[in-house]
């Protein structure tokens, strides 16, 4: 790798959050507020854009009817019918509700990826990938902390 092309791709990973946070969302909070509603974690995955370990979120064995919502502002983002065990230790769906989440360009692993965020809030979520099952491809690797889960 040459230094210009590492260079570039540490400031992109650098500024991403920024440009995340820059953008102008519903629900708007300041630092201080999320972290006063927060825990340490899950500041860190949905404000910081950190990653929670596999296999630690109840919700990744959650198989129950409901709707997992935003933790940060309650926006409903995926339905429990388009949940699978995709057997990566994250919450995976195939599909989110029509106009809740974002997505942004993720150069942060040296090779692009796929960001998504709450399109209300601009809380971190996870990744989609495009090696999910049926209808959609698409496996949206999120962390359960991001998340929580409403029974139907």
């Amino acid at each position: 790798m040459h230094r210009r092309t590492f260079l570039l791709s540490t400031l992109a990973a650098t500024a991403a959050p920024l440009a995340l946070r820059a953008q102008a969302f519903e629900v708007t909070r300041t630092e201080a507020e999320w972290r006063a509603m927060l825990n340490a974690n899950e500041f860190a995955v949905m404000r910081e854009e950190a990653t929670e370990r596999a296999g630690t979120s109840p919700l990744d064995k959650q198989y129950a009817a409901g709707t997992y919502v935003c933790r940060g502002c309650d926006l409903p983002l995926y339905p429990s019918s388009t949940k699978y065990d995709s057997r990566t230790g994250w919450p995976s769906f195939y599909a989110a509700f029509e106009n809740a989440i974002g997505t942004k360009v993720d150069n942060k692993a040296f090779t692009p990826r796929t960001e998504v965020h709450c399109r209300r809030c601009g809380s971190h979520l996870g990744h989609i990938f495009n090696d999910g099952p049926q209808p959609t491809g698409q496996r949206h690797c999120l962390n359960g902390i991001s998340l929580k889960f409403v029974a139907a």
